[in-house]
């Protein structure tokens, strides 16, 4: 199978499984929100941040260093499996001791049981980065998805079950150490290597140089993506962060899918390109405009549409999601186009690079945010996004050193898509804002939207349109 057939497949793959996750989230969420308050997910919330940077320690960035490395054997394999496992119960044991810790930041004494609870999740999640390296290697996004569907349909009944019982936000708790047990235990299951007594320091230290720079960047990224949790947990309360917590997720189901898609493919694509040059640049276009067409009409889609869903499916006690939803929205949808400029570079053997891009933006959000917390959450959220958009030059900065993409093709594979979905999402909304109910008014954005833009970018993009079409049947 060629390089396309290989990537239109992962990317097929790759969209049908993070879909089928997000409507499976979608169900579950809708339950669970309509069971739960939003205290219940603020504290469950202000909590994803530490369990997310203890599982970036126990992973260190060896998945993609094992994606990136050109021979991979049973020692690498070995040595990020024995060195995940003691890196990980290390890492549970301080987070145990430091549950008080935690909840005495919060003043949230319900928050040491709690704590302890969910952060042994990481655990199961840190043991399965090697049969994950080894699917994402050989780019088998049909497995990894299966696994993840299974393990999100296992654990959304229990949460569901457990918020039913009454739980609260243990419920939410119950629900992500399931995943993680289960998603772990299933892709074990499914992987062909198995693990021996045996460790090479070598074999460690050869990956040593790519993981550590994955390590930061990874550590960034999710502080990046959660310090408004902790920023409002420890200044506005649960409920604010419950708010926050139902927003983003809202938006991140949307950009999750198109990211997850992206990243099943992205680098091991690239990586078959690094030596030679052109064949590198037109592959790499092609995926950018691919993401564009996607990425842009879905996020803006689902923010003018934000009101409708959170009223309809969460009723309307959610209603200050909305504002949160669509903000994050705008600057989510630049983020799948980052995450393949991200992959450009680490396929090319240039980890550093993506490090201090990454490096910055997450400390300049984070300074921005800081400082702009006086200002309320509307703001701090305002220019969060726009500074996720405005990064897209950054990109463009630092990728004209590594091959010859210029400016003006940049702007031909960005801008089209771009002022289409504008133009297009904006001409849906002042349509159909007349209508109602809500319901009717929600069936007809999506309907409108659609059909308006596949219709533009047939016209105006008609050779865009016909590859992601070609991408989408796996040809």
């Amino acid at each position: 199978m060629g390089l396309k057939e290989r990537t239109a497949k992962g990317l097929l793959w790759g969209g049908i499984g993070n879909g089928m996750m997000q409507v499976l989230n979608l169900v579950f969420g809708i339950f669970l929100s309509r069971l739960l308050t939003p205290a219940d997910y603020g504290v469950v919330g202000a909590l994803t941040i530490f369990s997310a940077i203890a599982g970036i320690f126990s992973e260190s960035g060896f998945i993609l260093a094992i994606v990136n490395k050109k021979q991979v054997d049973d020692a690498d394999y070995n040595a990020v499996f024995w060195f995940n496992v003691v890196m990980s119960l290390a890492i549970y044991a301080g987070l145990w001791f430091g549950a008080p810790l935690i909840a005495r930041f919060y003043g949230q004494p319900e928050m040491v049981a709690l704590s302890r609870f969910i952060f042994i999740g990481f655990v199961a999640s840190a043991l399965s980065a090697t049969p994950t390296a080894y699917f994402f290697r050989n780019l088998d996004v049909k497995t990894r998805s299966s696994v993840q569907i299974a393990a999100l349909a296992l654990s959304g009944v229990g949460g569901v079950i457990a918020a039913f019982s009454g739980l609260g936000y243990w419920s939410i708790a119950i629900q992500t150490v399931i995943y993680t047990f289960t998603n772990s235990g299933l892709l074990w299951w499914r992987c062909p290597w198995r693990p021996s007594f045996s460790f090479s320091g070598a074999a460690l230290r050869a990956l040593l140089p790519f993981s550590m720079k994955q390590l930061v960047v990874s550590l960034f990224t999710q502080i990046n993506n959660n310090i408004f949790s902790v920023l409002l947990g420890r200044f506005y309360g649960m409920r604010v962060t419950g708010f926050y917590t139902q927003g983003n997720k809202w938006t991140a189901m949307g950009s999750g899918t198109l990211v997850g898609m992206l990243n099943g493919v992205g680098q091991p694509v690239l990586r078959q390109t690094v030596d030679d040059a052109e064949r590198q640049l037109r592959v790499f276009r092609r995926l950018l405009r691919f993401t564009c067409i996607l990425t842009f009409p879905a996020m803006f889609g689902l923010a003018i549409c934000a009101r409708e869903i959170i009223v309809l499916l969460i009723t309307d006690k959610w209603l200050d999601s909305v504002a949160v939803m669509q903000i994050l929205c705008i600057g989510a949808a630049f983020l799948p186009v980052s995450t393949l400029f991200g992959n450009l570079f680490n396929s090319a053997g240039r980890p550093g690079v993506y490090m201090w891009n990454v490096l910055t933006l997450g400390t300049l959000q984070t300074l921005l945010l800081c400082v702009t917390s006086q200002y309320g959450l509307t703001v701090m959220l305002a220019l969060y996004s726009a500074l996720n958009v405005a990064w897209a030059g950054v990109w463009l900065a630092v990728t004209k050193q590594l091959m010859k993409f210029r400016v003006r093709l940049m702007l031909t594979d960005i801008l089209p898509p771009l002022v289409l979905a504008l133009l297009t999402m904006g001409a849906t909304w002042l349509l159909t804002e007349p209508i109602s109910p809500l319901w009717l008014q929600l069936v007809a954005r999506i309907l409108v939207g659609g059909v308006l833009y596949i219709l533009a970018v047939r016209l105006i993009l008609p050779m865009d349109f016909k590859e992601a079409l070609s991408f989408l049947r796996k040809k």
